[in-house]
């Protein structure tokens, strides 16, 4: 071996140290992009989102944002999917600590109540998007409906669970109760956030209890018999 090849074969481990740092710097980067990205838009809606704005926001350059992304519809997407991932952490992956069936359900429809405590202040993506999106057919649009979509199923898994571990009533329509669940929590977002009802959280906690009496065995979902 000449010196030469000696030589290149040893600089090898430190460009490749210096390449592994430039892509964990780029993420750390993007990752701090689209953090501000997603607070913009909590504040101004996905369609308000630009890369100007997003490079004022940052005190970045906007070719420093746009080199990261590349266009405005991927920004909204990379917002979108970021959004998804935190509402899963703070209220689908918890609820699967709580035992199948209703003690499920209960814990999901907490966590989301939750969650809907702070956005009656900040806003919700998945809401606000479906206003703008819902007659624009494209990628955004798409990665909006797949996310609402996969969260919405994984509620009505939780229900049919609760049907088939014994806690509802035989002929239960899980699509049904599934569906008035996440109308009590859309329902919500309208009065406490555009009409600020004092009163809508505890209407709608109300209106759960109310569902579970109706598709609930009385025994394990701690109503008397009528």
């Amino acid at each position: 071996m000449n010196p030469s090849q000696s030589n290149a074969i040893s600089e090898h481990p430190g460009k490749r140290t210096s390449g592994a740092r430039a892509l964990q710097k780029g993420q750390q980067t993007k990752q701090i992009i689209i953090d501000a990205a997603l607070g913009l838009a909590e504040q101004i809606g996905l369609e308000g989102l630009s890369i100007g704005a997003l490079a004022e926001v940052t005190r970045m350059s906007k070719s420093g944002v746009f080199a990261h992304f590349g266009s405005r519809e991927e920004l909204q997407i990379s917002v979108i999917r970021e959004y998804y991932q935190r509402f899963s952490n703070e209220v689908f992956f918890p609820a699967l600590n709580a035992p199948r069936g209703l003690p499920r359900v209960r814990t999901l429809f907490a966590n989301w109540m939750k969650r809907v405590a702070i956005e009656i202040q900040s806003g919700c993506i998945f809401i606000s998007g479906a206003v703008a999106f819902d007659d624009r057919p494209g990628p955004v649009r798409d990665a909006l409906a797949s996310s609402v979509q996969t969260w919405l199923a994984a509620m009505h898994r939780a229900v049919v669970l609760a049907k088939q571990e014994g806690h509802l009533v035989p002929d239960a329509d899980e699509a049904q109760m599934a569906f008035e669940i996440h109308g009590l929590i859309l329902a919500l977002h309208y009065e406490a956030r555009f009409l600020k009802n004092p009163g809508a959280i505890a209407r709608a906690n109300i209106g759960f209890e109310n569902i579970l009496l109706r598709y609930g065995k009385p025994q394990i979902s701690g109503f008397p018999h009528r």
